[in-house]
């Protein structure tokens, strides 16, 4: 029984891990990017985002105070939305030429990808509420 009880609990873990049901930001780095989000090496003039849910992309830095200061908040709606939307963090320090493919100059950086749609940026530390507005009406529209 114990061993059915483990090998349950294993399937559901290893199901939530595989598709962001977590409820937990997923720190990625570049290799995963191209896996789960787009693959610009191979796809360099078209947009084409490899998941099965809207997401939202944080570029930050660990020094960066703004960035700090939303990661709770991320963390928060990672939580809230953890059936409909993934939240994925990229260090830029330490995923440098994956920063410099997308032009990040500016810190946070958010990248918001509907699904069949073309991702929006935004710039800085924004509000829960505003996100949440973004969550509503771009991702989840």
């Amino acid at each position: 029984m114990k061993k059915i009880l483990l090998l349950i609990v294993s399937v559901f873990m290893t199901g939530s891990l595989v598709y962001g049901q977590t409820g937990k930001v997923i720190h990625i780095n570049q290799s995963e990017f191209i896996e789960k989000v787009y693959d610009y090496k191979k796809n360099p003039d078209k947009w084409v985002y490899e998941g099965s849910k809207p997401a939202i992309i944080d570029f930050y830095a660990d020094w960066c105070g703004p960035c700090r200061r939303l990661s709770p908040v991320l963390e928060k709606l990672a939580e809230k939305y953890k059936d409909k939307i993934v939240i994925y963090k990229v260090n830029t320090d330490k995923e440098r030429e994956l920063a410099a493919a997308f032009g990040i100059t500016s810190l946070p950086t958010l990248v918001f990808i509907p699904l069949g749609d073309t991702p929006q940026v935004s710039q800085g530390a924004l509000p829960e509420e505003i996100l949440e507005k973004g969550i509503k009406e771009v991702l989840l529209k």
